[in-house]
């Protein structure tokens, strides 16, 4: 179920036509047993301030995406979506470079 929830705002977010929403990675969801709520993890590539505009845009979005995963999965109940940032994206890129840095030169 995870899954079929995270491929809906995977495809979804790219589409919308807010400013503030850049590069987007819906990196997982978790789903509640009862599926009333969903949590949604993100990645976002860019500065801290595109961080808060592209979170500030989502919220804005949040009822379009709700809508779509309604029609689409066609779920008894259609999960509440909550957005959260996932730095695990940013903490991989951050290692590999101080990996990079510890490899010798050759």
């Amino acid at each position: 179920m995870n899954e079929s929830v995270r491929q809906v705002p995977s495809e979804a977010l790219p589409e919308l036509k807010d400013p503030r929403i850049g590069f987007v990675t819906v990196t997982g969801v978790e789903t509640s047993a009862d599926l009333r709520h969903a949590r949604v993890f993100v990645s976002v590539l860019g500065p801290e301030r595109k961080l808060e505009a592209t979170l500030a845009g989502r919220s804005a979005a949040h009822g379009a995406l709700q809508g779509r995963i309604a029609r689409e999965l066609r779920l008894k109940r259609t999960p509440q979506l909550t957005f959260e940032y996932d730095p695990s994206v940013e903490h991989g890129v951050r290692m590999s470079k101080l990996i990079d840095e510890l490899a010798p030169e050759e």
